[in-house]
């Protein structure tokens, strides 16, 4: 018979918060890490007829940042967990610099967006800071960009994970982004398994605005 490992004692229980996640990485708590990189991003970047300029929000330990960068894509991961940051440029090595910390609400990436990836993000934080995130997303892309990656769905309200309802995300998502796909996941770590999919969202044109970038 087999037991689930203890879980520790934290001190922070805001995930809003940077110190929530630097004591779980500091303690090795990371139940959302699945070491390695999920399936279908690999066969997102593979059909992808050039790299695109890529943010990684809330990277953690950073294993997508490095795939994305050994494929020769643009990409930057940031975290506002000094751990998770320091975990993650150890691991990168010689990629280390394609990580930084950073706070995503004020950062300015450093070249113009094409995709923002999203893996365990949204969830982290709590539903009511999801317009907030979202309008985010919508500022940093321009329109004809992409939003892809993974969103987890449950009706459970206590998190992290914070679980969306699929008519919820999309009303909020749709206000600037329409959906292009939409695939069940195979890969999930325990803590998602069955509750989550894959998307990709196309940002939408800006009413006021023509400038749009074209990713074949």
């Amino acid at each position: 018979m087999t037991t689930s490992p203890a879980v520790p004692a934290f001190a922070t229980r805001d995930p809003a918060m940077p110190d929530f996640w630097s004591e779980r990485f500091e303690k090795r708590f990371m139940p959302w890490d699945r070491a390695g990189v999920p399936e279908q991003l690999m066969q997102f970047v593979a059909a992808a007829p050039v790299p695109l300029s890529t943010l990684v929000p809330g990277c953690g330990a950073g294993h997508e940042v490095g795939f994305l960068a050994e494929s020769g894509w643009p990409v930057q991961g940031i975290d506002f967990s000094a751990s998770a940051v320091g975990a993650a440029q150890a691991a990168l090595g010689h990629l280390a610099a394609h990580v930084v910390q950073a706070d995503f609400f004020t950062h300015t990436p450093p070249q113009r967006l094409q995709l923002i990836y999203e893996r365990a993000f949204l969830c982290a934080l709590p539903p009511m800071t999801w317009p907030k995130v979202i309008g985010r997303y919508g500022l940093l892309l321009p329109p004809g960009a992409l939003l892809a990656g993974y969103f987890f769905f449950d009706s459970t309200a206590k998190g992290p994970p914070f679980g969306a309802d699929p008519q919820q995300l999309d009303a909020l998502l749709s206000q600037q982004f329409e959906r292009i796909d939409d695939q069940p996941v195979a890969d999930s770590v325990a803590a998602f398994a069955g509750r989550e999919r894959w998307q990709v969202w196309r940002r939408l044109p800006n009413k006021f605005s023509t400038r749009e970038i074209t990713i074949a």
